[in-house]
């Protein structure tokens, strides 16, 4: 689901870019075009893939505070395994859907005559130059990965502040509120407002980072660009509808794709490990215990590395009771 609304993104992306606006601007709109799309894939209950990892490192973390408890290191490195399995089915969900709707979508548009004012084939080919593995792909995705770790620390922080002066309460209470909603339903908002401000502002200021950021780094002489992994593989899906069968032929296309991979591997690994480090930090897990984990990880990968990617059973292991 979310690959679906991430592929009208992509086409909304491209419009944006084919108006001719000011740096700040074009990035404002992109961001505010982001924004919006996540936080429908948010109602919608659907997935942003590389998104989770850093709303789920912290609650992770929390469970490290008994280190010395029989097994604890296991059930954490279990913990990591489905987060990092779940996730990999999520990139593949997003990117197996965004790039043939994305086509069907280049389909509707060559119809009405408007894709031709959105996309050249001289355009295409530069998004496929511009996605090559062998370019800034690798930096720019491991850059989109931290901002996707800043937008949960801004969710965090703004469910704090909530939390702190109690505006739930306020919400279902404060005169005003209640004369223009009623007390029934400044209750409700009191309650939805307390389990779902951080998804809110988490999706509101990553869709405006993800816009905003390029344009104001670029104002001091700083490249970058965004790479997330399922706006990437749609904008590649337009470019190849755009430059027809011929570019099954290009070297540039396979390099593309490769491009497709790395930013996925770089959104999540660096995603994850920011927040969970930090997270480690909060629960002042001592260095001697944090090497254990690092041990007991690279023994997961080492010896059942496809574990990672598929719900394998391993030799000796109790059934999960946890729901994943």
């Amino acid at each position: 689901g979310g690959g679906a609304v991430l592929a009208a993104t992509t086409w909304v992306k491209l419009a944006i870019g084919a108006l001719g606006l000011s740096a700040f601007l074009g990035g404002w709109w992109a961001g505010v075009n982001y924004a919006l799309s996540f936080v429908l894939i948010m109602l919608l209950h659907w997935t942003v893939a590389t998104k989770q990892p850093a709303m789920t490192a912290p609650a992770m973390a929390a469970k490290l505070k008994d280190m010395a408890a029989p097994g604890a290191v296991e059930r954490f490195v279990d913990e990591v395994v489905y987060l990092l399995r779940s996730q990999f089915a999520a990139i593949l969900g997003n990117v197996g859907l965004v790039m043939p709707v994305v086509v069907v979508l280049s389909v509707l548009l060559h119809r009405l005559g408007w894709a031709q004012a959105l996309m050249e084939p001289f355009h295409a080919q530069y998004i496929l130059a511009q996605h090559h593995l062998l370019g800034p792909t690798a930096l720019f995705a491991a850059a989109t990965g931290g901002l996707l770790f800043a937008s949960s620390i801004v969710g965090g922080w703004v469910e704090n502040w909530f939390v702190f002066y109690r505006l739930d309460s306020v919400l279902a209470h404060h005169p005003r509120v209640t004369a223009w909603l009623g007390r029934e339903r400044a209750a409700r908002w009191g309650r939805y407002w307390g389990g779902n401000i951080s998804s809110w502002t988490a999706n509101i200021s990553l869709g405006l980072m993800l816009g905003l950021v390029p344009p104001v780094l670029g104002f001091f002489g700083i490249p970058f660009e965004v790479r997330h992994v399922t706006l990437v593989a749609g904008q590649i899906a337009a470019a190849v509808h755009e430059l027809g069968a011929s570019v099954l032929h290009q070297p540039a296309l396979a390099w593309a794709a490769g491009g497709i991979v790395i930013t996925g591997l770089m959104n999540l690994a660096f995603s994850f490990t920011l927040a969970f480090r930090l997270a480690l930090t909060a629960q002042n897990v001592p260095a001697v215990d944090r090497r254990r984990l690092y041990a007991a990880l690279a023994r997961r990968v080492l010896r059942h590395p496809l574990t990672f990617l598929l719900p394998l059973r391993l030799q000796g292991a109790a059934p999960s009771t946890t729901g994943h």
